[in-house]
């Protein structure tokens, strides 16, 4: 089990023809549509399996659709079987 000390993951999520759809509209709007889907796709994700005030989502990255998040390693776990997830990966630091 984890110790619940709080370390940076990055999660990427499985395929979504939503997301690949708002990708192809390059405009200004299209954009800000992508961006706030996103952001709210992931938000709710993380609400829905892991308990308020337990974790901070730091940002969501558009080019691929997935998101960093301060959590612990129980909770990475518990994202990794969530559906819809496809990887979950502690940020690792090079020397």
């Amino acid at each position: 089990m984890g110790t619940g000390a709080t370390e940076l993951y990055f999660v990427f999520m499985n395929f979504d023809p939503e997301y690949e759809r708002l990708r192809t509209d390059r405009t200004k709007q299209g954009a800000y549509e992508l961006d706030l889907y996103l952001s709210n796709k992931h938000d709710e994700l993380l609400a829905s399996t892991l308990p308020t005030g337990t974790y901070k989502k730091r940002f969501s990255w558009v080019i691929v659709d997935g998101f960093a998040v301060e959590i612990t390693d129980d909770q990475a776990e518990v994202l990794r079987s969530t559906k819809g997830v496809r990887v979950v990966e502690k940020n690792q630091e090079l020397d």
